[in-house]
């Protein structure tokens, strides 16, 4: 795990399952229909039980640049904050997206008072955004919503770590966040 400061708020990247991952809050990057059917979202809905997915299809359609909080269902977080980067299920999403979806995230965190959110790479798996992109626009929108006051510690898990077949594919994705959160570490030093 590496950690490091942005402002007032401390940023983990570290190995391991989202839903495994101790925080307030999980992101779950969505689509506007709130369908949890896989990557993060079945993660969340497998190891959380089908009543998240029950509670946000009730909150649907939810556009891109909002957010909505749920139960976590029997994951040890207290809410999913379900923030969508692409219209529909499976389909390609791009930087804007990623970044409203941030801020969103982070807007709904702020109203529930969470202390730490687990934000896993946004639109980097069937949305198709490469993750070194996504990781430096997702840091971008964190770096400006810390200028409005909030500090929430943030977390960065790798979900995949188990999924054999997405092995070589998720090494190279959590080598390059860790690339990256290092490259952010030496220029805030």
């Amino acid at each position: 795990m590496v950690q490091f400061r942005i402002e007032e708020c401390i940023v983990s990247v570290e190995r391991g399952d989202i839903t495994q991952i101790r925080a307030d809050a999980i992101v779950n990057p969505a689509n506007s229909r709130l369908i949890m059917g896989g990557g993060v979202a079945g993660a969340i809905k497998r190891a959380g039980g089908p009543v998240i997915e029950e509670e946000a299809i009730q909150r649907a359609p939810v556009a891109v640049g909002e957010a909505v909080a749920t139960t976590a269902g029997r994951l040890g977080a207290k809410y999913v904050i379900h923030a969508p980067t692409m219209a529909r299920p499976v389909m390609d999403t791009n930087l804007t997206n990623v970044e409203k979806a941030t801020t969103a995230a982070l807007n709904v965190a702020r109203e529930l008072r969470v202390l730490s959110i687990a934000i896993p790479g946004m639109g980097t798996g069937v949305g198709g955004v490469p993750v070194r992109e996504a990781a430096q626009t997702m840091i971008g929108a964190i770096r400006r919503h810390l200028s409005e006051g909030t500090h929430p510690e943030v977390h960065f898990p790798d979900l995949y770590r188990r999924r054999v077949e997405q092995r070589i594919r998720i090494r190279f994705a959590v080598a390059s966040l860790f690339s990256l959160c290092c490259e952010v570490v030496m220029l805030m030093e």
